[in-house]
């Protein structure tokens, strides 16, 4: 993704929530926290759940498959999946953790533009 494209329905989004959206053939998840925009890979890195789907809590969200939690503000994992023990170390190593990739967010004239993959995604 290039340019910044608009993304129909972030403007209307209310604070604490978020949506999904195809933005140049890629899932895009939108989340508003506060005043501020915040666009990551819309599909979880661990097993594709749709992350919208999940839980948001404050920068966090949780996956509803199998809880991987995430750091909307920087991508980074927090938590890879709810399960312990044996289950997560199995977990871990057949998918191996990884960050969310992060998109580029401007607010122009009233407008959720989403931009190019933020650099270290």
């Amino acid at each position: 993704m290039s340019d910044y494209v608009h993304v129909p329905g972030a403007d209307d989004l209310a604070s604490g929530s978020m949506i999904e959206r195809e933005v140049n053939g890629k899932t895009i998840l939108i989340a508003r926290v506060g005043d501020r925009y915040l666009a990551t890979q819309g599909r979880c890195p661990h097993m594709g759940g749709h992350l919208a789907k999940g839980v948001l809590a404050g920068t966090m969200v949780t996956c509803p498959l199998h809880g991987s939690q995430f750091d909307l503000s920087d991508g980074r994992v927090i938590r890879w999946t709810k399960f312990t023990g044996v289950a997560l170390s199995t977990a871990k190593a057949l998918r191996h953790p990884r960050p969310l990739v992060r998109y580029d967010v401007r607010v122009e004239e009233g407008r959720v533009l989403v931009g190019p993959e933020k650099p270290g995604s």
